[in-house]
């Protein structure tokens, strides 16, 4: 069976024929060349065309039946009530096929002439490219031997080139030779030093290693003595804080003791007032004349004032108002009376002026620090812990020296003011606050062992106080960090 690209291929290779026998061409070479390869191309490409359609053909087929015939099973079924419907057109179908069967037989027939002249027109042509071809093989012969010639020139000049380049290289790789010599001979030497170094380096590093153990071995002893330490500084603390106890319970005897001495003092006075009075009235009894009574009045002016040294030593405790006074207890003479009275009476005025001066000191120095003069301050309450050492505000002097050593981010005075508020004055309102800020500071200095230390002793010792709600805090937030 004749394929219609198989006839059309045929028909065109007719045309050109006709063509070519039309118009004369028969005797040229290079046509007919072209003509027949055009023609072999195309009747190539027919085959491979035919031959891709019956693979496309086939691979659809294939896919056909791989994928799709599942599908169609299914839609047989629809398709079997339209069979009927087809029944009616494949009648038509029929006829029309016996009718293409006529022209197929008829085209046959064509095919069949076709083929007959073709075979005559393909002689004919065969012949021509026969003689032609007898023509162009003297001269594909004279132009071998010319190319042969010009071939057999360049082989020899590329012999010369060879030989030269093989000169170069023989030079070049003798150099090359050489230096690589002496550079594996540098090599080798390195290698040799850099392994005596290694040596070396592995003998450092196991002195290293022992050291390191020994270093190791030191810090376990280490801190067993900072554990013995720490636990002596325990006892000691419990030692301090008993000796604490029994000092405040001394100073509290002190006091009670001190209050007694004073009461005795203020008797003896109202004892040498009464006498004071009694001279008076005798020497007013004795004096004769108006003069003298003048001045026994004068003279009875003075128990008046007298009386002013009777209440001021009461209400004082402390020791500094009150032990001057007992040289005045053994005058028996009026004169000596008087004069001891008028050195003793103002004391007690000198004892509330300092009282009031340090008042006032402590204000100003605390003016100055919340102003954040620091140095000022910090000279300040040093001058005043020194000029003031028994001054009921020398732990809040003491505590805001290291606020003010803190300001100036001098961590360690200021960690050395909060422990000597805490030695110095147990018993102060301000020892939980200076413990709290002695944390801040170890904080400051990255020494987060003591800084935690402090404030679990702000927790345990002071736990009503506000300072223990911060210390708390700041507690969580360093096991957080770690």
């Amino acid at each position: 069976m004749w394929n219609h690209s198989d006839t059309r291929g045929a028909w065109t290779t007719i045309s050109l024929v006709c063509a070519l026998l039309s118009t004369g061409c028969v005797a040229q070479e290079a046509d007919l060349k072209r003509t027949e390869k055009s023609l072999q191309q195309r009747i190539k490409q027919t085959s491979d065309e035919s031959a891709q359609t019956r693979a496309r053909q086939s691979q659809e087929i294939s896919v056909l039946r791989e994928q799709e015939l599942p599908q169609l099973r299914g839609e047989l079924e629809r398709a079997l009530h339209q069979a009927q419907e087809l029944q009616g057109k494949q009648e038509d179908l029929k006829q029309r096929s016996a009718i293409l069967e006529q022209q197929t037989k008829k085209l046959e027939q064509l095919a069949g002439k076709l083929d007959t002249e073709n075979a005559n027109r393909y002689a004919q042509v065969r012949e021509s490219l026969n003689a032609q071809d007898v023509k162009t093989k003297a001269d594909r012969d004279q132009f071998r031997t010319e190319m042969n010639s010009r071939l057999d020139d360049v082989n020899k000049q590329m012999e010369i080139l060879r030989k030269e380049l093989i000169e170069a290289v023989q030079k070049t790789n003798s150099a090359l030779m050489k230096n690589v010599d002496a550079r594996l001979e540098e090599q080798r030497k390195a290698a040799a030093d850099s392994q005596n170094r290694q040596d070396q380096l592995a003998a450092k590093f196991a002195q290293f290693s022992q050291s390191l153990t020994g270093f190791r071995d030191s810090l376990t002893g280490l801190s067993e003595r900072v554990s013995q330490e720490e636990q002596t500084n325990k006892a000691a603390t419990a030692h301090i804080n008993e000796m604490n106890k029994s000092v405040t319970s001394h100073l509290g005897e002190v006091n009670k003791s001190v209050a007694s001495v004073a009461q005795k003092f203020a008797a003896r006075f109202d004892e040498q007032d009464r006498r004071l009075d009694a001279l008076s009235t005798a020497v007013d009894q004795a004096a004769p004349n108006t003069h003298v009574r003048g001045g026994n009045k004068a003279g009875a002016r003075q128990p008046a004032s007298k009386t002013a040294p009777r209440s001021a030593p009461m209400p004082s405790s402390d020791t500094a108002t009150v032990e001057p006074v007992t040289p005045s207890a053994a005058l028996p003479v009026q004169a000596e009376a008087s004069t001891s009275e008028s050195e003793e009476s103002p004391r007690p005025q000198v004892s509330q002026s300092v009282e009031h001066s340090d008042k006032l000191e402590y204000e100003r120095l605390l003016a100055l620090f919340r102003d954040g003069n620091l140095d000022g301050a910090r000279q300040g309450f040093a001058a005043f812990l020194r000029d003031y050492p028994s001054s009921d505000l020398s732990p809040n002097a003491r505590y805001w020296l290291g606020e003010s050593h803190y300001g100036k981010k001098d961590y360690r005075q200021a960690i050395d003011s909060y422990d000597r508020v805490e030695l110095d004055f147990p018993q102060s309102e301000k020892v939980p606050a200076a413990i709290l800020k002695k944390g801040y500071a170890y904080l400051a200095m990255k020494d987060k062992k003591r800084a935690s230390s402090a404030f679990k002793q702000v927790v345990t010792l002071y736990p009503r106080s506000p300072e223990a709600g911060k210390a708390s805090d700041k507690l969580s937030q360093l096991k957080e960090s770690r």
